[in-house]
């Protein structure tokens, strides 16, 4: 199989290394003609045009890493083909544009799948595996916490839930198996932060999932002090334990003392594009698909509504019946 990419930033630099090494790269499209270079005089078609790449090139499916206001133009572009998209998260900042973009997809019966990685971590695969066994019984409540120093230059105001907490609200979704039901929140700048006009720095959230389990979360990005990993701290309290991940161990409390796992090797190796690629070889939908990232971004954007109306907003999933 052959992938057009388009984009080669930061993050499309990243794919273009990890298509080329594996032998699946067509060719390359990026606007800025001096971004070529990054190639060092590797023999791959490289564009300035998506349509004139995607009109001269045969291709199995594309790998969409430009700027987020830039996706929607490049997935209906590849849907006009109907090529498979791989689409670096968010599909959109704008949520009806992520719901039309699934919506779309689905109708036509093109594969679309979000590059959602955060779950793919082998220590939140062992966590999925140790909630599912029971380990700690039923789970009661969850207190998540994010603490990093993030200030990077990028070509829009960098908002905490849309650019960062969308991973921790999709692993909230994942270990729980659940959906969210209403969500409260508090976005700001603390005192003594950057300036950025449009910035979302710090996030105080507490999230009602299906079942009546309350989850609440704290995050920042201008953290002075002790930070946690990109995956954040969780403490997971159940009917017959607690499940505690701190960096990258886990620690399950019970009443016969406790356990630590920090070795991983039973948990199956586990990549974003080798899930895509086996969900093209099978038919089946791929696992973190857009009609499943949608439900996290749900979970965005109402939190993003209640940070702004200062109310407990109900989620309304979308309706992915409709677009099935």
């Amino acid at each position: 199989m052959k992938a057009i990419l388009v984009g080669l930033g930061s993050a499309g630099f990243s794919w273009y290394k990890r298509l080329r090494d594996r032998g699946l790269l067509a060719a390359v499209v990026e606007a800025d003609p001096a971004m070529k270079a990054k190639l060092e005089g590797a023999p791959y078609p490289f564009y300035t045009s998506l349509e004139e790449a995607l009109a001269c090139e045969e291709a199995d499916f594309l790998v969409n890493v430009t700027s987020p206001a830039a996706h929607t133009r490049v997935n209906h572009a590849a849907f006009d083909k109907g090529l498979p998209v791989l689409c670096e998260k968010p599909i959109s900042f704008d949520y009806s544009e992520s719901v039309e973009i699934v919506a779309r997809a689905a109708k036509e019966n093109i594969p679309f799948m979000v590059a959602e990685n955060y779950r793919r971590f082998p220590y939140v695969r062992k966590m999925k595996q140790l909630l599912d066994e029971g380990i700690i019984g039923t789970i009661s409540t969850i207190d998540i916490q994010f603490r990093r120093y993030h200030q990077v230059q990028r070509k829009y105001a960098v908002r905490i839930l849309d650019d960062i907490g969308v991973h921790h609200f999709d692993m909230l979704r994942y270990l729980t198996g659940l959906e969210g039901k209403a969500i409260q929140a508090r976005l700001y700048n603390p005192i003594g932060s950057w300036e950025e006009e449009g910035a979302l720095i710090n996030a105080n959230a507490i999230i009602e999932m299906e079942g009546g389990l309350i989850a609440g979360y704290t995050a920042t990005i201008a953290s002075r002090g002790p930070e946690t990993l990109w995956g954040g701290d969780w403490q997971i309290e159940g009917t017959n334990g607690a499940l505690v991940l701190t960096g990258k161990e886990i620690r399950v409390y019970k009443e016969g003392g406790i356990q630590l796992i920090s070795d991983f090797a039973d948990v199956g190796e586990t990549d974003i594009l080798t899930e895509f690629l086996s969900s093209l070889e099978t038919g089946r939908e791929a696992e973190t698909s857009g009609n499943d990232y949608l439900l996290t971004q749900a979970l965005v954007h109402y939190a993003n509504l209640s940070g702004e109306t200062g109310h407990r907003m109900p989620i309304e999933l979308p309706d992915l019946g409709r677009a099935k």
